[in-house]
């Protein structure tokens, strides 16, 4: 190696400063167009104001105002609660029955959710190419459908009088939305059958990420397909799967369309009422918008609990999304 003399070293220093003592060649530069990218996103942040943060504060703002039907037709002026209306939900009973059946409905409607699509993810990397495109086209078919038209289609399957669900089954007329558990199940295959796509086509594009390589590793090793899914691809797609755990929480937490139309709004004495359906009696049957109002804001900070729990968690295991 060649010694670097008094007079080279001060040449090379020289050499690496800009004109005028400014940063060297390998500085990075400050950029001079700071604002440039929120000028783009600000037409998105617009419309996503428009459409998120305005509602959700209207939201805010009418569960602390008594607000019925006498306010909106002007009759009655309208006048501030303060927390009467969430100390009035938290001490109703109901609520709370509500609320537990929405959380355990929830959780049974997402880890089916999660199993089914992450089997069938599984499934469509061992088949060939024309039953992967047939299934794929099926699990299409089933997510695009409207909720309204798969309830409707799920109900008729399930007909007591006309169903051949019953018939192959040999139930009888055996009503599937009389009791209350057994309406919660209906109403679960339904929610499964239109949710699994989205898992199924997410969670299968990230197994097509991972490099075959380390699955014909771990496969020459003698692991069966379970151990490879439990050891070497659920720690690959965690970002994967927490983003569709994620949605899953958001999605069926909020069930409010194939309950209202499978269990006729509810259920037999109200059996089968999660929030959603809860917080449309209240602020459309009994016109109380206020009431209907603070039950909106409880759902909303139940899935921002759940859901920045889950973030924290993963950063402690040092996962990053």
């Amino acid at each position: 190696m060649t010694p670097v003399t008094p007079d080279s070293s001060g040449v090379a220093a020289r050499g690496r400063l800009r004109v005028g003592g400014g940063l060297s060649r390998g500085s990075p530069r400050p950029s001079r167009h700071g604002g440039v990218p929120w000028l783009y996103l600000a037409p998105a942040l617009v419309v996503v104001a428009g459409l998120l943060v305005y509602p959700v504060y209207q939201l805010g703002l009418i569960s602390f105002l008594e607000y019925t039907q006498a306010q909106v037709s002007g009759g009655e002026p309208t006048s501030f609660q303060g927390f009467g209306n969430y100390t009035r939900l938290f001490g109703d009973e109901q609520f709370w029955q509500v609320l537990l059946a929405t959380v355990v409905f929830a959780a049974a409607c997402v880890l089916a959710t999660l199993a089914v699509g992450c089997a069938l993810a599984v499934l469509l990397t061992r088949v060939r190419a024309v039953p992967r495109l047939a299934l794929m086209l099926a699990a299409l078919g089933a997510w695009a459908t409207p909720a309204v038209t798969g309830s409707t289609v799920w109900l008729l399957l399930f007909d007591p009088d006309f169903g051949p669900v019953n018939r192959i089954l040999g139930l009888g007329d055996h009503s599937w939305t009389y009791g209350r558990f057994s309406a919660f199940f209906l109403v679960l295959l339904e929610v499964v059958w239109c949710s699994f796509p989205f898992v199924m086509v997410t969670v299968y594009a990230g197994i097509r990420a991972v490099p075959t390589e380390v699955l014909e590793a771990a496969a020459l090793d003698g692991a069966s397909q379970w151990r490879i899914w439990r050891s070497v691809l659920a720690p690959m797609l965690r970002p994967i799967l927490v983003i569709v755990t994620i949605q899953s929480i958001i999605w069926d937490f909020k069930v409010f369309t194939q309950i209202y139309v499978m269990t006729n709004g509810g259920g037999i004495a109200g059996q089968n009422l999660v929030l959603n359906v809860y917080a449309y009696q209240q602020a459309f049957a009994s016109s109380q918008y206020s009431l209907g109002s603070a039950i909106g804001v409880v759902m909303l900070l139940i899935l921002l609990a759940v859901t920045l729990v889950y973030l924290r968690l993963l950063r402690r295991q040092g996962e990053e999304l």
